[in-house]
């Protein structure tokens, strides 16, 4: 086809048809992809609406792959991008996961007479830092402190140092236990997708307020 192209245009060496179609054809790419990406982003959002954080997904294989297709197609849209700059440095509030031990958590908090609030990943590239923590109202918090540091465009490796259970007027250390890495595969101004080193997926948004450790008898938690 191109070769093809190259001979009709050798009798008109001087034409200047060309540049305005080749122009025009890189908006309307352009105007697409934004397209495919915002559309991807909202059926994602819209699948994952009522599955409780990923508990329900955990019993329905079909919602699970229809998710994580959704999850392709916003990776696919977010391909190519720098997603470990600056702009991961958040708090970031779980809205779905497959990650089991999370979700154990979440589900089974009523047991122990509480309830799993928010479920957060803070993060600081400048300071090289993440905190996962699950927030358990009004006192109660585990979180699980992490060195981090960025090794490609959208890949960070991780490597747990601490761990720690508090309650109002009680503390329980834990050793560290584990490392490994992340993949963001998509982010903008208020979501992030992350595959990580075990296939698990992790969908988040940007929380209303910035979690510190001094935060965790905070009622906002």
């Amino acid at each position: 086809m191109l070769m093809a192209s190259a001979k009709l245009l050798l009798p008109y060496p001087f034409t200047t048809k060309l540049p305005g179609p080749r122009y025009s054809h890189r908006r309307f790419t352009c105007s697409s992809v934004i397209a495919q990406s915002g559309s991807a982003k909202e059926h994602l959002l819209a699948l994952i609406a009522d599955q409780d954080r990923g508990i329900r997904t955990q019993s329905d294989p079909a919602k699970r792959a229809a998710i994580v297709q959704a999850i392709d197609a916003v990776a696919s849209a977010g391909a190519g991008s720098v997603t470990t700059g600056d702009a991961l440095s958040a708090t970031w509030r779980l809205l779905w996961t497959t990650e089991k031990e999370q979700l154990f958590i979440i589900e089974k908090a009523p047991l122990f007479g509480t309830r799993a609030g928010d479920v957060l990943q803070v993060i600081d590239v400048r300071e090289r830092t993440l905190n996962n923590v699950i927030s358990f109202p009004p006192d109660g918090v585990f979180f699980v402190r992490s060195s981090i540091e960025v090794a490609s465009p959208q890949r960070v490796n991780f490597r747990f140092t601490s761990a720690v259970l508090r309650g109002k007027n009680w503390e329980i250390p834990l050793p560290p236990f584990g490392r490994g890495w992340f993949d963001t595969v998509y982010l903008d101004d208020d979501l992030r997708v992350v595959k990580d080193i075990r296939g698990d997926y992790l969908v988040v948004n940007r929380a209303s307020y910035n979690w510190k450790e001094c935060m965790e008898s905070s009622s906002s938690l």
